[in-house]
């Protein structure tokens, strides 16, 4: 089990009272217990843990004794730490846990699984409901329900109005668009999951951007695709790398984020968008640009790339309500060639039958002052970015960033500091950092990088600098250290 995995599994392992070398422990101790860690399996040596875990090599040595004196774990020279038992049968240690093999995003996926907890997590970048549901939903309650209780419920392409009003969304966009090319899905991840379905398999390769958002990534990982990662400049995604991956892996597909891009912030220029349209139907790869950050608008962005596409091309466009209006109303939709729709439309009656219709007619209802709840988040996210760039200029002038175009976070330089040897000292101090490293497709690159979203109010921004001040003053002054009582020998 290499390191990046190791931190995956014991996740905020730190975060709660008491020494750490008994936090550790009770953390793997868990692990074992659980089947998280199997028999057999080899642990960390004392020392890669502790460089891991940014603690004391003393730390874990202690640990380990512990867990050896339980017998959980038993050392045997030349083979090192091996987990000695579990209170699991050998049929559950053999079943999957559910975790993406070769995947990033644990960290993210496993803090939505767990909840908030303790910690002041940097996994999600979200906020609460947007005022303009409440208005929404009572006039649905009031002037729809009734017609809505009479039909059965059932609509797996999506419910009419609410494909109507998409469609004219994208017109209005500069983009033509007929209902019949859209399908309406349980929020932005869903549909990504079916194109995940359509164009990825085992051996097959997808190019993407590097960074990118791992919570989309995993789920072509899971499908047993390899990710080709290629570099951004200050336009998106760089075109001649892209050009490179086309023609020495002939992928099954582009995926990109070219509308505020996560984590950077960054939005695709038209020029950029028009020369990958170009290149995806020269080279005949299809484009899958997932726009889920589009409400969060800090500087204009150009049309999708589906309007730059050449006649034929195969692009699919990715859209959601989630981050401008809430993420509990978990609609998403995906516009694309009419045959394709049809395509991802038989995946997904098999997945769910249709999504909720009660969800679907308030998102109808909302879908006409889209650009009017966009210009109110963004203006409050503004503010926000201010508070934070203000706080960190403050109290961690070393740290750098550029300003984002829109979304909601800065993709933050830490200088000459490994981000996951941080992310363990910020975890003490009630952080939950994201390494750059989780990413990316190459896990070695931007280690010294972290995504710090300003969705949080004001007071929080304010708790938040001051604890990542904290722990960077720890790290910096004194290195990742604890002093661990000394053992009395008789």
């Amino acid at each position: 089990m290499d390191r990046s995995e190791m931190q995956e599994l014991l996740g905020d392992w730190s975060a709660g009272n008491g020494p750490l070398y008994q936090q550790l422990t009770d953390r793997l101790r868990r692990a074992i217990t659980s089947g998280d860690l199997v028999v057999g399996q080899r642990l960390p040596s004392e020392r890669a843990l502790a460089e891991a875990l940014a603690v004391s090599r003393a730390t874990v040595v202690t640990a380990y004794e512990a867990l050896r004196a339980e017998r959980l774990v038993v050392s045997r020279q030349g083979s090192g730490t091996v987990v000695a038992q579990s209170n699991l049968t050998d049929v559950a240690r053999r079943a999957q846990d559910g975790r993406v093999q070769g995947g990033q995003a644990g960290i993210i996926f496993q803090r939505l699984l767990d909840g908030p907890g303790a910690v002041i997590s940097l996994s999600c970048a979200s906020e609460p409901g947007s005022p303009w549901i409440r208005d929404a939903l009572e006039d649905l309650l009031r002037e729809d329900l009734a017609d809505l209780l009479q039909d059965n419920g059932y609509h797996p392409r999506g419910w009419e109005p609410l494909r109507v009003a998409v469609a004219a969304h994208y017109r209005q966009a500069g983009l033509p668009t007929t209902p019949e090319q859209i399908l309406i899905t349980n929020g932005a991840h869903q549909a990504i999951g079916l194109v995940a379905q359509l164009y990825a398999r085992k051996g097959t390769r997808i190019v993407a951007e590097s960074p990118g958002w791992p919570g989309c990534i995993d789920v072509f990982r899971d499908r047993g695709a390899q990710i080709v990662g290629v570099s951004l400049d200050d336009e998106g995604i760089c075109a001649a790398g892209t050009e490179r991956a086309f023609e020495a892996h002939q992928p099954a597909l582009l995926y990109v984020m070219p509308t505020y891009h996560n984590p950077t912030g960054l939005v695709m220029s038209s020029n950029r968008r028009r020369r990958l349209a170009e290149l995806a139907a020269r080279h005949d790869v299809p484009i899958c640009e997932d726009n889920a950050f589009d409400g969060y608008e800090l500087s204009k962005a150009p049309p999708p790339i589906a309007s730059f596409a050449p006649a034929g091309a195969e692009v699919l466009t990715i859209g959601s309500l989630g981050k401008l209006v809430w993420g509990g109303l978990r609609i998403g939709w995906v516009r694309g060639p009419a045959g394709i729709i049809d395509r991802l439309a038989r995946r997904k009656v098999l997945a769910d039958l249709g999504g909720p219709l009660l969800d679907q007619a308030l998102a109808a209802r909302l879908m006409p002052f889209h650009a009017r709840i966009r210009a109110e988040r963004s203006a409050q996210l503004g503010e926000r970015l201010e508070v934070l760039e203000e706080l960190l200029r403050d109290r961690l002038p070393e740290w750098s960033w550029r300003r984002p175009d829109g979304g909601g976070s800065l993709w933050v330089r830490l200088p000459g500091v490994d981000a996951r040897v941080f992310a363990q000292v910020a975890l003490r101090h009630g952080v939950e950092v994201v390494p750059g490293t989780a990413m990316c497709a190459e896990s070695v690159r931007f280690s010294d990088h972290i995504r710090l979203p300003f969705t949080f109010s004001k007071s929080e921004l304010e708790s938040l600098v001051g604890r990542l001040a904290a722990a960077w003053q720890e790290l910096r002054r004194h290195g990742p250290a604890e002093v661990v009582p000394e053992r009395v020998i008789v």
